[in-house]
């Protein structure tokens, strides 16, 4: 008799890039739906150290090119960051950096999944948003998050130009 449980799990050509696009087997995801589903059905699977898109029983490992998830937006009231799977969590300004790749902003999010956590990159608005919570000289840039003055990390101070 079969054992019943989700399917075996194995890469099936999807790529999540960089800058947030999607293919499959090479070819542009063009359709916004179909992207913004992958977006929220993005999961890290600890045990396998893996990332997924589950959409409902299927589950098919993806590839991951910098970051599996974007922040898309930051509320510096409060410090929440929205994240593309739709979930929401409060930023930390240590874990900011900058992307080797293209200069865009960094941050680690998800700490209940992996110690270390996982890489969460700002999209444009987010990453305004941010900026404009920005404060003092620009040698010494402080960030106003939660009604308080924090310092940023030293490796970030000077990269205030993201390409991301």
């Amino acid at each position: 008799m079969p054992a019943w449980g989700p399917p075996p799990l194995r890469p099936f050509g999807l790529v999540l890039h960089h800058d947030g696009s999607w293919t499959h087997e090479g070819i542009p995801i063009r359709n916004a739906r179909v992207r913004a589903a992958f977006d929220r059905c993005v999961r890290f699977l600890a045990p396998e150290q893996l990332f997924v898109v589950q959409l409902g029983r299927f589950r098919g490992v993806i590839e991951v090119e910098e970051a599996a998830f974007f922040v898309r937006d930051f509320d510096p009231a409060t410090g929440a960051i929205r994240l593309s799977d739709g979930t929401s969590e409060t930023l930390d300004p240590d874990t900011l950096r900058v992307s080797p790749r293209d200069g865009a902003w960094l941050c680690t999010t998800k700490r209940s999944l992996a110690p270390a956590g996982l890489l969460a990159r700002f999209s444009h608005a987010a990453w305004a948003e941010l900026a404009s919570a920005l404060e003092g000289p620009e040698h010494a840039p402080r960030l106003r998050l939660a009604g308080r003055s924090v310092a940023l990390p030293a490796s970030f101070v000077g990269a205030l130009e993201p390409g991301g």
